[in-house]
């Protein structure tokens, strides 16, 4: 499933080809995917313009005209092609011709620029929904979900609140999109890793006795969005079935330093160590035990009497 930056880097593709452009036409094609599509789809966007374009944690938002908000989320597979006149673009420069249309084009808008963008959607994981702007907080998608890592909410101060006296291992919380939203399992292998933290850490042991953030708190706020912005900046990572809007491939798992590493050694310097990998929730960690001890006493067996 695409993780923050790849979203972020979709809305960015998408934002010069929809904002300030109105829904001329709009070919819905199925009449679900992941859930139903909302009563009127189509009679609820066309004509309308696209007034903003925003993403929460994982979702994009597309701001209307008419007050609603067009939600959509990408799901395992989905993805967005924008062409004009038979090309496939990224905002400054044309790329491949996207080849016809495909049985997984799902959904079409056409738009008053001449653009028309294609939702494509082999696994029909992903979904849209559309939400009045007044209610889009309280809504069913957002109404539980916590801060923005990349908001200016993310500190060192908000981590030992939001982790204060958890003993829930530090990556199952940091992935708890009802604390931080959107953190997925590759930026937070990546995160920990830098931060030198064990990703089975308790949560708790950011926060001090007194309720303050320790200064790994600190850091790992800074690194968090240290990671999310430099893989923005990449194009987010390329693993399995996502791909920038243009077609072409993300970057940053070029850049991996832990994720899906196991048996490597360690690339920080003067480290013997050899990336390990254990499972939790049903998710693969990375890490390096040498930079990333887990502080735990070790027990060694009591000598035999007699």
């Amino acid at each position: 499933m695409p993780e923050l930056p790849e979203v972020e880097t979709v809305r960015r593709g998408l934002e010069p080809a929809m904002v300030g452009q109105r829904f001329i036409k709009v070919a819905q094609r199925r009449p679900d995917l992941r859930f139903p599509f909302p009563e009127r789809f189509v009679e609820r966007l066309e004509g309308h313009s696209v007034t903003g374009l925003g993403r929460r944690a994982k979702y994009l938002l597309v701001d209307l005209s008419s007050g609603e908000v067009l939600v959509m989320h990408l799901g395992m597979s989905g993805r967005f092609l924008v062409t004009m006149n038979g090309e496939t673009r990224e905002p400054g420069s044309f790329h491949h011709d996207p080849g016809g249309e495909s049985p997984h084009d799902h959904v079409v808008f056409h738009l008053s620029n001449g653009a028309t963008i294609i939702y494509n959607d082999t696994r029909r994981f992903g979904f849209m929904d559309l939400v009045p702007r007044a209610e889009i907080e309280t809504c069913r998608h957002f109404a539980a979900m916590g801060i923005e890592p990349l908001g200016n909410e993310l500190s060192g101060e908000t981590i030992a609140r939001l982790f204060a006296a958890r003993r829930t291992p530090l990556k199952a919380a940091l992935l708890d999109q009802r604390l931080i939203a959107g953190l997925g399992n590759i930026y937070v292998c990546e995160a920990l890793f830098r931060a030198k933290l064990h990703p089975e850490a308790p949560a708790g042991s950011l926060t001090s006795k007194t309720g303050k953030p320790t200064a790994k708190a600190h850091e790992l706020a800074d690194i968090i969005r240290d990671v999310l912005n430099e893989a923005v900046k990449a194009g987010g990572s390329t693993l399995r079935d996502h791909a920038q809007v243009d077609g072409t491939l993300g970057y940053f798992q070029h850049a991996f330093r832990v994720y899906d590493r196991e048996g490597e050694t360690c690339i920080t310097p003067g480290c013997s160590g050899t990336v390990a990998r254990l499972v939790q929730s049903g998710r693969s960690t990375f890490y390096c035990p040498k930079c990333q001890p887990s502080g735990r006493k070790v027990e060694r067996p009591k000598a035999s009497r007699g």
